[in-house]
């Protein structure tokens, strides 16, 4: 069958920087094509291509082609590009916020991106009847509830759900979706296995970017590997990403004896309830209680949607619709803006979706080095000093130093958010979902450089997140929320090994997406036999 979108010698230049080098791909109908390569190879620029859109000062050539239309020429963008955009071609970013409307309702937005871009879209129930099956199709409820929600009342895993129903609710011919699985759980980042699967089983040409390489093992026929802005392998992925053993639970990486229950806490949270809208209205954690000891790694998890980043949040003062009692060292800790400079500087917060928290007017490593500057009182050549120290460990280079984020990849934003963080040297460092963007050689650095600050400075670690491989080698203790209650918690291994909720159970049973069974086939993605996950 003719490719959907063909790509031959695609170049992107911001400045005298190569962003791509004759690039050339090409994406069948009825096929999952992967696009997999470190931050900032390039996947996001050249997936943008495909729309005939750049970023800011980014400067496009070569040929694209989708559907037939010229998108990209020689001259960059072509005049008809923007008629292919939703109706032809949908793109999803990798994080929600930028293509969610803080303002307007879920439901009103797909039944709007239904009318525009559908056939018979223009009639209400049409439109409503579109509107439906994409939040269906997108693992989401199709009911009022959901429909009359804004995007801040989803959780960062639904937020990702409602973006990919935006796409769908277009009907495109091709989909391209930038990181799809960041901050789903296992239960969903399964379920979406079995989505992908099922849109390419409709003839819809899927191109999948990125980091999560059993995601692209269990759904992708074809790989097309990249790095510093060029292709350097292309095939089948069977080929370039064999699967992986399925593992049994590894033991502890080096690092600080696990303590459960002992040692002094240095973050403690009692008893904390909290809720979105006044009068209690809109409940989200109840009874929660979470204890972090010094130099010890609590890890929160859960089902996207359980309250795990209003838990974060509470913990950085940060929610203020909340009771119960959160300390550090036994001290009370108020909401942030009545926190001492002391206080904010011991709980550091790194979140998940962190662009919009860069200022696009000066460099990412002088906002970085500003954290010292305003929280320990160093002077600003002595603070980017010690940012860049920090910095290179990310595996960050000083030519990314000169940026402004605009130009750096969702990857690198977020290395710098926590180096950023670990220049106030905190004695609480709370990770919201920090690995999201990263491959694996930058998760083992931002691994190595935790572990380095727990053995050396005694930093209590409390981290969020859906990837239980680094769970296990990073937590000594483990907490399982489920619809803001605490459904598990304790030691790390005994959790792990005797769970006692089904929340745990399912979320053990579906973590070995893309990987080798006993009998050496690829791990099912059906959910059929788990049960429906939670939302």
């Amino acid at each position: 069958m003719e490719p959907v979108i063909e790509v031959r010698g695609l170049t992107a230049r911001a400045g005298t920087a190569v962003l791509l080098d004759r690039v050339g791909l090409t994406v069948a109908p009825g096929e999952v094509t992967a696009l997999v390569g470190p931050s900032g190879s390039g996947k996001t620029t050249a997936a943008l291509a495909l729309l005939g859109e750049s970023a800011t000062g980014v400067r496009l050539s070569g040929e694209v082609e989708v559907a037939g239309t010229t998108v990209v020429s020689a001259d960059g963008p072509a005049r008809l590009a923007p008629s292919v955009r939703g109706r032809v071609v949908a793109y999803m970013p990798q994080h929600p916020a930028h293509a969610l409307n803080p303002a307007r309702r879920t439901g009103s937005v797909l039944a709007e991106l239904a009318r525009l871009h559908r056939p018979g879209g223009g009639r209400r129930p049409a439109a409503a009847g579109y509107a439906a099956e994409a939040l269906r199709t997108a693992g989401l409820p199709d009911d009022l509830a959901t429909r009359r929600r804004f995007p801040h009342q989803f959780s960062g895993g639904q937020r990702q759900r409602v973006a990919l129903a935006q796409v769908l609710v277009c009907g495109p011919r091709a989909v391209v979706l930038d990181e799809p699985s960041t901050g789903l759980d296992t239960v969903a980042r399964l379920r979406l296995a079995g989505e992908l699967t099922r849109l390419a089983a409709d003839g819809i040409a899927v191109l999948l970017l990125s980091h999560d390489h059993d995601l692209v093992r269990a759904v992708a026929t074809r790989t097309v590997l990249m790095d510093r802005g060029r292709v350097t392998a292309e095939g089948r992925t069977a080929d370039l990403l064999p699967a992986r053993p399925a593992a049994p639970v590894p033991a502890p990486a080096p690092g600080p004896a696990p303590s459960p229950g002992g040692g002094r806490a240095a973050l403690h949270a009692r008893d904390l309830s909290a809720w979105l809208r006044p009068g209690r209205r809109g409940e989200v954690l109840r009874d929660v209680t979470v204890r972090v000891p010094e130099a010890g790694c609590t890890a929160v998890v859960g089902p996207s949607g359980s309250g795990k980043t209003v838990l974060a949040r509470c913990l950085a003062g940060l929610h203020e619709r909340h009771d119960g009692q959160v300390s550090l060292f036994g001290e009370p800790l108020p909401v942030l803006r009545h926190r001492t400079p002391r206080q904010i500087r011991g709980v550091q917060y790194v979140w998940q979706e962190v662009r919009n928290s860069f200022d696009e007017r000066r460099t990412v490593l002088e906002q970085v080095a500003r954290t010292a500057v305003r929280l320990r009182g160093l002077s600003p050549r002595e603070a980017e000093r010690r940012a860049m120290r920090v910095w290179e460990r990310l595996g960050l280079s000083s030519e990314h130093a000169a940026r402004h984020a605009g130009s750096l990849s969702g990857g690198e934003l977020q290395r710098a958010a926590l180096a950023r963080a670990l220049l106030a040297e905190p004695a609480v460092l709370i990770c919201d979902e920090i690995t999201t963007a990263l491959d694996e050689v930058s998760t083992r650095a931002v691994t190595e450089e935790i572990t380095r600050l727990r053995e050396g400075s005694g930093t209590a670690v409390l981290w969020i997140g859906h990837d239980l491989r680094l769970v296990e080698r990073l937590a000594d203790d483990l907490v399982v929320l489920d619809a803001g209650t605490v459904v598990d918690h304790g030691d790390r291994r005994a959790v792990l090994s005797s769970p006692r909720s089904e929340t745990t159970r399912l979320l053990l049973r579906s973590r070995h997406l893309g990987a080798a069974a006993a009998g050496g086939t690829p791990t099912p993605y059906d959910l059929r036999r788990e049960g429906q996950p939670h939302s």
